[in-house]
């Protein structure tokens, strides 16, 4: 005779004891059971399966007061001599499989998911001879376009808010001393040189991932001033960020900060000048335009009204668009 036999002749002895009333309960408690609205999946399947095994053992065990050397027959029955469950080979169709949830980028979806990340996407045209500068002394003012780039979006520091220590070592000196003095003064009689750069205020945001999405251009052009040849840089860039409330993955989105300016290069009396002309206008997308401190504050979309923004007028703008816009004040923008 096999196991599965006995345990039978076992399971039928037993229930025969059991009385017609514990038998209606026991059939009706088992439907009650079955009604269970159940996720579907194959791993779940089998662990519900294993939870009904042990709910009919949990059944019998009622009635352990009747005959309990019957139920330790079936209890052996099933586990084996070692303890453990004997249910037979599971079927390979049942098996369960191991799937690890995909994790998709913050970018997936966007312009910026096809980006070069961090300073790869500071792509610079060849250096060639012109405005009174050599090949040499023009690629050296596209290298510091470069790192003026990279110094005001790119470093983590300032993104959060800290000193731009970078951007102030690559600044002519009249221009250092005047950005350090106006550094984070804002008001409306006063100069403010925070907005150079994009700086998070501090508190709002962190990094949800470390990848900076970037893509522009630069363009090489010559122009007359006072009679004197200028080299002008002009960059056009947008920084892609993946930010997040602190500790909350759940209000991951991205920010996208237009960054239009331009590098003025020049030959004084034998050495090579360099002066920022403009630099970091194009704005940042999505933040409140209630606020006007020099940092970009977040519009997350459990955020607080933004009076500002709600009374804007005119047709949304496309942040990933580099068309340059000379608006002013808040815009309305389609998408992050």
């Amino acid at each position: 005779m096999s196991d599965i036999d006995d345990i039978d002749q076992r399971f039928n002895a037993l229930t025969a004891q059991i009385s017609q009333d514990e038998r209606q309960r026991m059939a009706s408690s088992a439907a009650r059971g079955q009604t269970r609205p159940l996720r579907r999946g194959r791993r779940r399947r089998l662990r519900i399966a294993a939870v009904i095994a042990v709910a009919v053992l949990a059944g019998t065990g009622l009635t352990v007061t009747y005959r309990p050397d019957l139920v330790d027959g079936i209890h052996t029955g099933l586990t084996g001599v070692d303890g453990g469950m004997n249910l037979g080979a599971i079927p390979e169709e049942t098996m369960p499989v191991d799937v690890k949830p995909v994790e998709l980028s913050p970018f997936y979806g966007s312009p910026a998911e096809k980006y070069a990340e961090g300073a790869k996407g500071l792509v610079m045209p060849e250096a060639k001879a012109m405005g009174g500068l050599s090949r040499k002394e023009v690629s050296a003012a596209l290298e510091r376009a470069g790192k003026l780039l990279a110094a005001s979006h790119l470093d983590r520091g300032v993104l959060m808010g800290g000193r731009p220590k970078k951007l102030l070592a690559l600044l002519e000196a009249e221009q250092r001393e005047w950005f350090a003095r106006n550094l984070d003064r804002s008001g409306k009689s006063r100069t403010d040189s925070r907005p150079w750069v994009t700086s998070l205020a501090p508190g709002t945001a962190e990094l949800a991932v470390k990848a900076i999405k970037v893509n522009g251009e630069t363009r090489l052009s010559v122009f007359r001033d006072h009679g004197r040849r200028i080299v002008r840089i002009k960059v056009n860039y947008l920084f892609v960020y993946a930010i997040r409330r602190p500790g909350q993955p759940a209000t991951t989105m991205r920010l996208v900060a237009h960054s239009v300016g331009t590098l003025e290069a020049w030959k004084d009396s034998g050495r090579l000048r360099f002066w920022v002309a403009q630099w970091n206008s194009g704005g940042t997308t999505p933040a409140r335009c209630d606020v006007d401190d020099g940092f970009v504050h977040p519009f997350y979309s459990d955020s607080e009204t933004d009076e500002k923004a709600a009374a804007a007028t005119g047709a949304p703008t496309d942040p990933y668009s580099r068309e340059e816009t000379h608006g002013e004040g808040c815009q309305l923008a389609s998408r992050t």
